[in-house]
């Protein structure tokens, strides 16, 4: 389906009603669905003042297909409409009734049939579904939307078969939203198969072509995971060439969010990579917050101490000050010097009974032979003189130290554990 022209689109949107069942009775199904294809590759461009066109195009092709007078099948352009405006996001009961006015040998209704386990979420049934379906089989316009479709359900289980569909879809479709959306699942199936050229590769066609996307969010997304997790082998200077790309806000709020995410991660060194490029961009307490959590293993306390302080609590989300209070926290009993016990302090001497024998020369202590038998060897080691007593003392007194001490440390562990969990709490 070759797209239409601007004028077609203008003339339709003159004509939209305010309800849908009003449309203009003249117009065709696949003329309506012509439209929308136009008005969404300019929502990937960037003019997000078409969303509510979109909106009304996708009210107005619904009421058409599901009525008998709209949807005239013996015309093989609605037919070839139906299938898609099913993949671009069209109503499941809607393409279900329709399809039921297809000839049961009619192509499109087989495929239309394949189409609707994907649109009712039943990825394995899809999957089986279209096994046998090839995008190339059919006409560029549909081909487009099988290669998207087809591509996408097989990211997990076949990912170098699903790259190549999406590649398809792309060619197929240079400029408009099968291209923007094939990007976005290309990319994360880049970072699934550890293709680190090919997901930067990818990730700046994005940017330079779709980043004003209202699906743009969704690339963010799978652009900060792919950098988290490709971490090890990536080119910190093709991220930074990528994020320069960006408008500063969208910049800063990148490198925030791989730095939230590597910090998560337990990687210190890459969090504060991304930490510093955020505060180079623009001064955020949020990127101070991160960048200190970055530094906890390589500044001393009294450093972070300093660093936390300058942090201005009033610019944080309620979950970035219980982060902020949890650090501070943690810093607060590192600099706690572990007290030191005073004698009165030790734990008094265990009260023993007296003994029924006072032992004998050579006689073990608390030990009574038995008449007539032998006396223990005489070469037993001497008795410690009494005042030696005082170090079983000594040495509760010694593990009583090392107890609070321990418990410093637990302290300490759980704060440790309760910023990972606010981390994963904190919105993305």
């Amino acid at each position: 389906m070759i797209r239409s022209g601007l004028a077609g689109i203008v003339a339709l949107g003159a004509a939209l009603p305010a309800a849908a069942s009003d449309a203009p009775a003249g117009l065709e199904p696949y003329q309506i669905v012509r439209s929308l294809e136009l008005v969404q590759d300019r929502l990937a461009a960037g003019d997000h003042a078409s969303q509510p066109m979109q909106r009304k195009l996708l009210e107005m092709i619904d009421q058409r297909f599901a009525t008998r007078e709209g949807s005239r099948f013996e015309n093989e352009l609605n037919r070839r409409a139906l299938l898609v405006y099913a993949m671009s996001g069209g109503n499941p009961v809607t393409v279900e009734a329709a399809i039921l006015r297809l000839g049961k040998d009619d192509p499109s209704r087989k495929l239309a049939e394949s189409l609707l386990f994907y649109l009712n979420g039943k990825p394995q049934q899809a999957i089986d579904a279209f096994k046998t379906v090839d995008p190339t089989a059919h006409s560029p316009d549909i081909a487009m939307y099988l290669a998207l479709v087809k591509g996408s359900m097989l990211s997990e289980a076949e990912p170098r078969k699903a790259l190549a569909l999406l590649d398809r879809a792309r060619l197929l479709a240079p400029g408009t939203l099968v291209e923007e959306a094939a990007l976005r699942r290309s990319i994360a199936v880049a970072t699934k198969l550890a293709d680190v050229k090919r997901f930067l590769r990818l990730s700046e066609q994005y940017v330079r072509a779709y980043l004003h996307s209202p699906y743009a969010s969704q690339f963010a997304d799978a652009f900060v995971a792919g950098v988290v997790a490709l971490h090890a082998t990536i080119d910190r200077q093709a991220i930074i060439d990528i994020a320069a790309l960006m408008e500063p806000e969208q910049e800063k709020v990148i490198y925030l969010r791989i730095a939230r995410r590597a910090a998560i991660d337990g990687l210190i060194d890459f969090a504060a990579f991304a930490a510093g490029h955020a505060e180079g961009v623009e001064a955020d307490p949020r990127a101070e917050l991160y960048s200190s959590l970055s530094s906890v293993t390589s500044a001393t306390v009294e450093e972070m101490a300093a660093k936390l302080a300058k942090i201005d609590r009033s610019r944080l989300s309620d979950n970035d000050r219980q982060l902020l209070d949890a650090a501070s926290a943690i810093t607060r009993e590192l600099t706690v010097a572990p007290v030191a016990l005073k004698p009165a302090d030790l734990p008094p001497p265990a009260q023993q009974a007296a003994p029924e024998h006072s032992a004998a020369p050579g006689e073990i202590e608390g030990t009574r032979p038995e008449p007539g038998a032998a006396s223990p060897i005489a070469a037993a080691e001497p008795q410690a003189p009494a005042a030696a007593s005082t170090g079983d003392d000594a040495g509760q007194g010694a593990d009583a130290t090392a107890d609070k001490a321990d418990a410093m440390v637990a302290r300490t562990r759980a704060k440790l554990a309760d910023i990972d969990k606010l981390l994963g709490d904190m919105p993305q």
